[in-house]
């Protein structure tokens, strides 16, 4: 071959070879367009130096970190690990390098530049082996997982939270009652406020809202360490309390339940003012949580048939001034008709 078409073959190969990569790095950048939209992460890890590969996203970027600010090394993603969750990962990541595990996967957590935690979905595989058969390379995805996390965390808040007071609903009622029945005595509360239909009449029901919220939080603080407050909807409340009927924290919690309801509200529109009739039982062993909650609704239905604004613990009525009387239960025919 002479000097020349060896010349012009070089200058063909050296085009060639120039196409070739712009080509790849067309493709990289495509490719890191199409995975960073996704929140994937492509990674690769040398393991006799840690140096790790990011393939499309400037390791540390998910965690808050400026471009190259924060090394590319696995000692570095160790340390960025929540507290929590690293031993957990680091075990399922050695496990996988042992042959213990086909491959490598963890959900978990890692700590952000500010101080809050991003979650990560991590998958990864030996790729490359040394002649004595001792992986080299792992090759890998991460996936930011921290919108589908919270997504998650709102929709739990939502399936057992009431979504005005931020209360326990029904659902969540019933998994703390049969929680708190495992252990000692429980007590059941209902309570139903008074004249809060007057609020609405008088102030309209965003104000209603505004002294529902109110009443919560007053609810939270007038019970015992333990207790579980909920809303079943309207203006009906619902107690769970770790003591038994004859417990002197029952009757603090009465009282200080009929204070948080009839202490004045204060609302954008003025002052309003209600109260609460408060049935009180204790829950027997063969209660589920609908025969509790009736027998309570029971012990609550004596304060509105002789007058509002008390508590009836058992059979035993209650004032804020201190004067109790005992009462025949109203007959079950006479309270059919609520709807629990």
């Amino acid at each position: 071959m002479s000097e020349i078409a060896l010349k012009q073959q070089i200058q063909n190969l050296k085009k060639h070879n120039a196409r070739l990569l712009r080509i790849a790095r067309d493709a990289k950048s495509k490719l890191s367009a199409a995975l960073d939209g996704t929140g994937l992460c492509l990674w690769q890890l040398d393991i006799p130096s840690g140096k790790l590969i990011i393939f499309n996203r400037r390791w540390g970027a998910m965690l808050g970190y400026q471009p190259k600010a924060l090394s590319a090394h696995f000692d570095v993603w160790r340390e960025h690990l929540h507290p929590e969750d690293k031993q957990r990962v680091l075990d399922a990541f050695y496990s996988h390098l042992e042959g213990s595990a086909p491959y490598y996967e963890a959900l978990h957590r890692m700590l952000h530049k500010n101080g809050t935690v991003s979650w990560v979905l991590d998958r990864g595989r030996v790729s490359e082996w040394d002649v004595d058969g001792k992986p080299l390379k792992v090759t890998g995805t991460h996936i930011d997982m921290t919108k589908e996390k919270q997504y998650e965390e709102q929709l739990s808040l939502l399936a057992n939270h009431d979504p005005l007071t931020g209360l326990a609903n029904r659902h969540a009622l019933l998994k703390h009652f049969a929680q708190m029945r495992e252990d000692d005595a429980m007590c059941v509360a209902f309570i139903d406020l008074d004249d809060f239909k007057a609020v609405n009449d008088r102030f309209g029901h965003r104000c209603g809202d505004e002294l529902l919220i109110q009443l919560s939080q007053r609810l939270r603080e007038a019970c015992p360490p333990g207790s579980v407050v909920g809303r079943l909807g309207g203006d009906e409340f619902v107690l769970l309390l770790p003591c038994s009927l004859n417990s002197l924290l029952v009757w603090s919690t009465a009282h200080n339940c009929l204070r948080a309801a009839l202490t004045p509200f204060e609302l954008v529109s003025g002052i309003a003012s209600v109260g609460a009739s408060i049935g009180i039982n204790e829950v027997l062993a063969e209660d589920d949580f609908s025969g509790a909650l009736l027998r309570a609704d029971l012990s609550m239905y004596q304060i509105k048939h002789t007058g509002k604004n008390g508590a009836a613990i058992g059979q035993t009525l209650i004032s804020l001034s201190g004067e109790d009387s005992t009462l025949d239960a109203i007959p079950r025919h006479e309270i059919a008709h609520r709807r629990l």
